[in-house]
């Protein structure tokens, strides 16, 4: 058990996109844009609102415009300055100021383990966050925020919990858990099963992108032995870490969206879109006028 804070939080974003060609031929996935923002703007902001202050990007070839998109623009600000558009200058401004933004690569898709792994340095010895950025948490109180608050309490490493009904939780890392009599929300995992054939899950719930881990899981992703395609997976390095430390699932309270998949991406973009502040009334009333 620590009680070190939690400072950093790692974004694995060096896949291809594929899922989502041809937009993503010459743009990063991660870029793709969900209402107003990118796909990564929105992780990012969950993460600082956690209380992290340092973003680590794990990023691959091609992918500069992740790394741009939270830097300063001085041409664009000093444009804007002049034109007297203060609103957006405060906005283009607002990214960069989120947070110390780090970037590193993953030279090779060898899997989201191993995409972990390339933080080590980074992380140093303390417990840090990871967000996938294709899972969009739609919650009052940001899911890493609640996931932190648990962190606090148990000080061990903590798994993103979802229940998912029937044979589509064979889509999922699965938790072999039981809800703890303190905190129904902690659950006290015992195992965990990758993707189980119908019928065969030890329950419903699902892990999903949100993990706190302890800096123990890079010794055991470098020990543990790759899986097909030589890809070193972040579920078999948890299990390792079982055998040593205590890991708990945290069911959040929150609706998460899968952005990696277009028919996701086509409702978080409808769901969030009709939530927008500003755009969110004429974009239902619109809606409300379609006959489709």
């Amino acid at each position: 058990m620590t009680s070190q804070k939690i400072r950093k939080a790692v974004f694995p974003a060096a896949g291809m996109g594929t899922r989502f060609l041809p937009a993503t031929k010459a743009t990063p996935k991660e870029m793709l844009c969900l209402v107003d923002k990118p796909l990564i703007q929105y992780g990012v902001e969950e993460a600082v609102a956690a209380g992290c202050t340092e973003i680590i990007l794990i990023s691959s070839r091609g992918k500069t415009t992740m790394e741009d998109h939270f830097d300063a623009n001085p041409e664009l600000e000093a444009s804007l300055a002049a034109k007297n558009k203060t609103a957006l200058l405060e906005i283009a401004r607002s990214v960069s100021k989120l947070a110390k933004v780090v970037v590193t690569r993953q030279p090779e898709p060898l899997g989201l383990g191993h995409a972990v792994l390339m933080a080590k340095e980074i992380v140093g010895n303390e417990p840090f966050a990871v967000l996938l950025p294709d899972d969009i948490v739609d919650a009052e109180v940001p899911c890493m925020k609640q996931m932190v608050d648990a962190f606090e309490e148990v000080g061990c490493s903590i798994l993103g919990s979802e229940v998912v009904e029937g044979d589509a939780i064979s889509a999922y890392g699965c938790l072999d858990c039981t809800a703890d009599p303190l905190n129904p929300r902690l659950l006290n995992v015992k195992n965990m099963v990758e993707k189980p054939k119908p019928g065969t899950q030890p329950s419903q719930n699902a892990i999903i992108g949100r993990y706190i881990l302890t800096p123990r899981i890079f010794e055991m992703i470098e020990a543990i032995t790759p899986g097909a395609g030589g890809e070193l997976q972040l579920t078999d390095a948890i299990k390792a870490l079982l055998l040593h430390e205590k890991v708990y699932g945290y069911s959040y309270v929150g609706k998460r969206h899968d952005a990696g998949d277009k028919q996701g991406f086509l409702r978080a973009t409808v769901e969030l879109g009709l939530k927008h502040p500003i755009l969110g009334q004429s974009f239902r009333s619109w809606l409300k006028s379609q006959s489709f």
